[in-house]
C-alpha cells in the first residue's frame, strides 16, 4: 500500500484511547471527593460502604494503570506523531491509577478498622500521609503540562474532527482549555498533602460526636477536583463521538 492521501490517517499506526482514560480519570477525581464526603458524614447508623468504594477505585485504577502503563512504555504509542501524548496522558494516568489501586487495596484490607475508628477520615489520612510526596509531585507535573500545553499550543484537534475541529484554525483555544484543566487538577494535588495533614492531625478521640469542621483548604481541593472531574467525564464522553467521527472522516 502507498502513502495515505492528504487528509487521511493510517489508523493502524495511530492507536488512541485517551477517551476511556479521560472518562476514568474524571470519574476518579469525582469519586475521591465523594468518598471524602462519605467519611466525614459516617455514622454508626449509616456507615460508609468501604467495599463499594474499594470496587470503585479498583475498577477505575485498573483502567488507568493498564492503559497508562502501555502508553508510557510504548514510544511513541502513535507512530504518526504526538509522542508527547505518552507523557501527558500515559504517565499521569499511570500515576493516578496506581494511587487508586493502592487506595482500593487499603479499603479492602482495612475497611472494618476504618469504620471502627471514631474519625474514619483521620484514619485514612494518616495512612495516606506518606504518599503526599508523590501526590504533590504529580501536581507539579500537571502544572508543568499546563505550561507546556499553552507554550507549544498542544491538544488542538484536526479540522476533520467533529465539534473540537471547529477550533482548528485557533489551536490556542483548545490548548488553553485543556491546559487549564490539567493545571487546576495539579493545583488541587499540590494542596492535597496539606489537606491530608490537617485531617491526619485531628485528635483520635471524638466521643459520641464525630462531626468535623472541614478545613478551608480541603474544601478548595474538593471543589477543584469535583469541577475538573465532571468536566473530564463530560469531555471524555464527548470524545467517543468526536474520535469516532475523526476516524470515519480520515479512513
Amino acid at each position: 500500500m502507498g502513502e495515505p492521501s492528504p487528509g487521511m490517517i493510517d489508523w493502524t499506526t495511530m492507536p488512541t484511547y485517551n477517551t476511556i482514560m479521560s472518562l476514568a480519570a474524571g470519574a476518579g477525581l469525582v469519586a475521591l471527593v465523594l468518598f471524602a464526603r462519605d467519611l466525614l458524614r459516617h455514622r454508626r447508623e449509616d456507615p460508609v460502604s468501604t467495599d463499594g468504594w474499594a470496587m470503585t477505585f479498583g475498577a477505575l485504577g485498573s483502567i488507568l494503570t493498564l492503559t497508562g502503563l502501555h502508553m508510557s512504555l510504548t514510544w511513541p504509542l502513535a507512530a504518526g506523531g504526538f509522542a508527547f501524548d505518552n507523557v501527558i496522558f500515559g504517565e499521569t494516568s499511570l500515576g493516578f491509577g496506581v494511587l487508586m489501586l493502592a487506595l482500593a487495596l487499603f479499603l479492602w484490607k482495612r475497611g472494618d478498622r476504618i469504620l471502627e475508628s471514631p474519625r474514619p477520615v483521620s484514619e485514612v489520612a494518616r495512612a495516606a500521609r506518606p504518599l503526599s510526596i508523590f501526590i504533590a509531585g504529580l501536581g507539579l507535573a500537571l502544572l508543568a503540562i499546563m505550561f507546556a500545553g499553552i507554550v507549544y499550543q498542544l491538544f488542538a484537534a484536526p479540522p476533520q474532527e467533529p465539534i473540537s475541529g471547529a477550533f482548528a484554525e485557533w489551536p490556542i483555544v483548545e490548548a488553553i482549555f485543556m491546559s487549564l484543566l490539567f493545571g487546576l487538577v495539579g493545583i488541587g494535588a499540590v494542596l492535597a498533602p496539606l489537606s491530608i495533614r490537617s485531617f491526619a492531625s485531628l485528635p483520635s478521640s471524638a466521643g459520641e460526636d464525630p462531626s468535623i469542621r472541614v478545613p478551608t483548604l480541603a474544601k478548595v481541593v474538593g471543589v477543584l477536583w469535583l469541577v475538573t472531574g465532571i468536566v473530564f467525564v463530560l469531555f471524555g464522553a464527548m470524545n467517543f463521538y468526536t474520535h469516532i467521527g475523526l476516524i470515519v472522516n480520515t479512513m
